[in-house]
């Protein structure tokens, strides 16, 4: 029986000693990890707030540590509340976690869905001090119901409707041999940095009265207009025939990059009766791309509006290429082609232009350059350009004219009554694509012959 005393005591005595030598480790490499790195709430908020959601914090050294600080980033004024050990605590000092364990942070989100002044975005992280490490777990809570997708690709035949906006984190791509078929007002929004990736198909068909809407998701009316929230959408070599038509594309790095020639009889993508406005690098860029490109109303690109190179092909009508940039300073023309490209080979480029305005802030904004021997092809007739060439006389264009625009400081690129612009355009009623898409402009008015240029019809 002592023997058994004794050996119990000794064991203590063990385990006792080596959890004081396991000591608190001051080591600045001593970090810590978490279950997750952003924490996201995608539900309806109201006032009584939303469910907890769970962060687990752990401890990887053999060591304890001490966390000297955690606290949320926004203070008392955050969305968020955090409960810490039981605890309802939005910050706490001198937490100790033991080595290889860990501990639990449960957080809630408040936001009055019903209230038009609260955010569609709450934004806040969680800031952890360790030895002077700083860390922190980001949280985003969406102020009203939407359809939350968080890099995803989608590998089946997909519809998206417009009962609730879709909110895109990281990325969506859409695979190939898939469509994502997009119906009339339906809103997507992309976070920061966030972007779409078609290697199928999209069909994204508004209406004049219900067009689709691509943008960030800062809706606040300081974001509504702000360049570069997030990263665009990307067409690649295996996607086809996809179809953009009214919809707005505003505030992103690059609205559309398309990067190869169609695989098929039909254009890789068609843009139709579109905006594209507020992007902090280009509206479009075509590497040996296949674009039709009809009644569409581009503004507002801290470089280009349409920047094709590599060459390709370009079937563009009906458009409005406005360059004012009332926040980007911009020192290239609106449009450029060239046949070569940076890392790419040179390749045939072939442009058609018709009944288009090309005008803006700059001295140049129309520029083809043709740098090898490779076939450069164009149709240029009855456009209104702003150019220092004289290459583009002839063909009934009106080559540095004002075409008057209503107030362009205002973004309002319609036409004065005493527009040069004014029934100066092509006949397009034999055009394989005037029923659909010409014969009616970007405000759904009927449009006659000789037509306006530009976008709008008078």
């Amino acid at each position: 029986m002592r023997l058994s005393y004794l050996f119990l005591f000794l064991l203590f005595l063990a385990f006792t000693a080596c959890r004081k030598s396991e000591g608190i480790t001051t080591d600045r490499k001593a970090k810590l990890s978490f279950s997750t790195d952003t924490l996201l709430f995608d539900t309806v908020y109201t006032s009584s707030g939303s469910t907890n959601k769970r962060i687990r914090v752990y401890n990887p050294n053999l060591k304890a540590v001490n966390i000297s600080e955690i606290k949320l980033s926004g203070g008392s004024g955050s969305y968020f509340s955090l409960i810490i050990n039981g605890q309802a605590v939005n910050q706490k000092s001198n937490l100790q976690i033991d080595g290889k364990d860990s501990i639990s942070i449960y957080v809630k989100a408040t936001i009055d869905a019903n209230n038009q002044t609260e955010p569609f975005i709450a934004q806040d992280s969680i800031l952890f001090n360790t030895n002077g490490n700083n860390q922190s777990v980001a949280l985003i809570a969406y102020g009203q119901n939407a359809i939350f997708i968080n890099n995803q690709t989608i590998t089946s035949n997909t519809i998206w409707n417009s009962t609730l906006p879709y909110i895109i984190y990281r990325s969506v791509t859409v695979a190939p041999k898939t469509t994502l078929t997009i119906l009339p007002g339906t809103k997507v929004f992309f976070h920061g940095n966030s972007g779409m990736n078609v290697r199928g198909k999209v069909l994204a068909n508004g209406t004049p009265v219900n067009p689709i809407l691509f943008s960030g998701d800062r809706t606040e009316s300081m974001y509504s207009e702000e360049p570069g929230q997030w990263n665009g959408i990307h067409f690649y070599s295996s996607s086809s025939n996809s179809k953009l038509h009214y919809a707005v594309i505003k505030n992103a790095v690059i609205g559309l990059t398309v990067d190869s020639l169609s695989t098929t009889s039909s254009s890789k993508l068609s843009l139709t009766n579109s905006i594209i406005k507020n992007m902090t690098i280009a509206g479009i860029v075509g590497y040996h791309a296949e674009l039709d490109i009809f009644n569409n109303l581009f503004y507002n690109a801290g470089q280009y509006l349409l920047y094709g190179v590599a060459g390709g092909k370009y079937n563009i009508k009906q458009n409005t290429f406005a360059g004012y940039n009332a926040k980007l300073s911009r020192r290239t023309p609106s449009l450029y082609f060239s046949d070569a490209s940076t890392g790419r080979p040179s390749e045939n480029l072939k442009i058609q232009l018709v009944n288009n305005i090309i005008w803006g802030s700059l001295a140049e904004e129309f520029l083809i350059e043709k740098k090898t021997s490779t076939t450069v092809e164009v149709e240029l007739s009855n456009n209104s350009i702003k150019t220092l060439l004289k290459t583009y006389e002839g063909n009934f264009n009106l080559l540095n004219i004002d075409p008057r625009f209503t107030d362009p400081v205002k973004y309002n690129f319609m036409l004065q009554n005493n527009s040069p612009a004014l029934n100066k355009g092509s006949d397009l009623s034999a055009d394989p694509a005037f029923n659909s898409f010409l014969s009616k402009d970007l405000n759904n008015q009927t449009r006659t012959f000789p037509s306006d240029l530009g976008c709008y019809q008078h």
